[in-house]
């Protein structure tokens, strides 16, 4: 074998298991930054258990969980297969992408300063997707730091790789990302907000009697609301002004005072109480007790949280306007097709329990690899080329 023969099949591996390092700090992003831990204070990774911090040699991408059979060399205690998992996906989607670019080269090793570039945007690309892929379905969030953070990254990336954007000068790179970004915030932002016109409430009715009630356990957090098995954090009901729950009572105390058959609206910031053509309002600072029997509650809901609004912008950003489209219609599609895969295999509550932004980052994804050979097909197929 030649030296660029050797260099090259080197880069292959290299590939492989950057992205499995990389895996192996995502797994620190999506454990620690929903809980407000440093990602770098502990600078070791601990084991969720007894939160010892593991040594080097301990924490070798894959090789480690495998050779430890899943558990904690310090306390036996079980460490979950999705940390390898996220690890092996890491390494696959950084190795695919890496073979993606370099592609059109016989010998990529000499040309490293040409597709290199490319390579480490798309690379810190997929690294955003799948950390917001895993916190999303474990907290039902999507974090600034990781959205917004993502598409100012993104913005940076296309005006120095325009090629991200379809673009070859470094400043169309730059406004087409600006405007792509745009474009993924306020047209999913439209959806949001059509969705909450078509499918914004969601109503129980129990047959019997249910006690319904606003507590708030720690005076540092936000309230939450209980009615029967139903629990829900304040900031998931009442997204803004306008949200608010309905709640037919047939008994209502609202601090000492009493009401008989009422109808409740709980807003944001007050509490209106109706009882046939009379209305009484209480602003919630001064509610210290609020407690109902009730057999109805119609709850506020979101077609999709505002989080996958910025997730969205964070793709336009890095990728352009076309990937936009194509990862709305590629997420739909996807999420559709899961939702029947779980209904026919009687699984129709794992599908109800996924959001859309690992649908909207495997979108995401598929345009890496395919979209732009779709969308040229789509556009002459439709002008009859």
């Amino acid at each position: 074998m030649t030296r660029f023969e050797i260099l090259n099949t080197l880069l292959h591996i290299l590939a492989f298991y950057i992205g499995a390092g990389i895996g192996s700090f995502l797994n620190v992003v999506i454990y620690r930054l929903p809980l407000d831990i440093s990602v770098n204070k502990p600078r070791r990774s601990f084991c969720p258990s007894c939160k010892y911090q593991i040594p080097m040699w301990q924490n070798i991408p894959l090789l480690s969980w495998l050779l430890l059979r899943g558990k904690c060399a310090n306390c036996g205690g079980g460490i979950s297969v999705r940390y390898f998992f996220v690890e092996l996906l890491t390494g696959v989607m950084f190795y695919l992408v890496f073979l993606k670019i370099t592609a059109g080269y016989v010998n990529p090793w000499p040309e490293i300063g040409t597709w290199g570039p490319q390579v480490l945007c798309l690379w810190v690309f997929m690294s955003l997707l799948i950390s917001g892929t895993f916190i999303d379905i474990d907290h039902f969030i999507l974090p600034h730091t990781i959205t917004i953070g993502g598409a100012v990254v993104g913005v940076l990336s296309a005006w120095w790789v325009p090629e991200l954007v379809g673009e070859i000068d470094h400043v169309n790179g730059l406004i087409l990302s600006l405007v792509s970004a745009a474009l993924g915030l306020g047209g999913l932002w439209i959806v949001v907000e059509l969705g909450k016109l078509a499918f914004g409430r969601k109503k129980f009715v129990f047959s019997k009697e249910e006690t319904w009630e606003v507590t708030q356990p720690d005076e540092n957090e936000p309230p939450v609301v209980v009615f029967g098995e139903h629990r829900y954090d304040w900031a998931d009901l009442f997204m803004r002004a306008s949200d608010r729950m309905v709640v037919s009572c047939n008994a209502l105390q609202v601090n000492e005072r009493s009401f008989g058959n009422v109808t409740v609206e709980l807003w944001m910031e007050k509490l209106k109480v109706r009882d046939g053509t009379s209305l009484e309002e209480f602003p919630l600072e001064g509610v210290t007790k609020l407690t109902a029997r009730t057999t109805q509650v119609v709850i506020p809901r979101e077609a999709m949280g505002f989080g996958d609004v910025l997730f969205l912008m964070m793709i336009g950003a890095f990728t352009g306007w076309q990937s936009v489209l194509f990862t709305v219609l590629a997420a739909s599609v996807l999420g559709t097709l899961f939702a029947m895969i779980h209904r026919i295999t009687g699984r129709a509550e794992w599908g109800a329990k996924i959001p859309f932004g690992p649908y909207l980052a495997m979108g995401a994804a598929l345009w890496v690899f395919y979209g732009p050979q779709f969308f040229e097909w789509y556009v002459n197929k439709t002008m009859g080329l």
